[in-house]
């Protein structure tokens, strides 16, 4: 995966397929500590301890219908070879925690990507999902919490093109 983003996307259908019905995502850039770093919570069924030991072998994948399961991977070698580290935790029943870190100046760090669009995809993809997003550059900060968008949406559809496109804007720093 040539961007972070793309790792956020994979993870984040993870936790689609583990039926979450809340996903978080934060992503916390800070020049000054020199520290990108990335979690990505979640409240679906969760993994096994045995699941959970194996999910980093690139080998490994829980889905039946492939048996190679690269996302988690590849976010830990990223993250390694950017000067960072790499941790997910997860209990049955209760969901599952990925924590990232990267050096922000490392040469090989992978570009961020377009985290907004990423998102914008994932809410329009699952609307009946809810989303709390938070993106923090320095002193600058966006974010989203999709219960509340719904609440002021009053039965809009979350997944309609307008309000996609507003919630792009809204998790953008443009």
């Amino acid at each position: 995966m040539k961007e972070i983003a793309l790792n956020i996307l994979d993870i984040a259908n993870n936790s689609i397929r583990a039926k979450c019905k809340l996903l978080s995502i934060e992503i916390i850039e800070n020049s000054k500590e020199n520290l990108l770093s990335l979690s990505i919570i979640d409240d679906g069924c969760g993994m096994s301890d045995e699941v959970l030991n194996k999910v980093t072998d690139p080998f490994f994948s829980s889905r039946k219908t492939r048996h190679i399961g690269l996302g988690v991977p590849f976010l830990k070698q990223h993250a390694e070879m950017a000067g960072g580290n790499f941790s997910i935790q997860s209990e049955i029943g209760v969901g599952t925690k990925v924590l990232a870190t990267f050096q922000l100046n490392h040469p090989d760090r992978q570009p961020l990507g377009d985290v907004a669009d990423v998102m914008s995809m994932i809410i329009a993809s699952n609307p009946e999902i809810d989303y709390y997003f938070h993106h923090v550059i320095d002193e600058d900060e966006v974010e989203l919490d999709t219960r509340l968008v719904k609440q002021e949406l009053d039965g809009i559809p979350i997944n309609e093109p307008e309000v996609i496109k507003l919630l792009k804007d809204m998790m953008s720093f443009d």
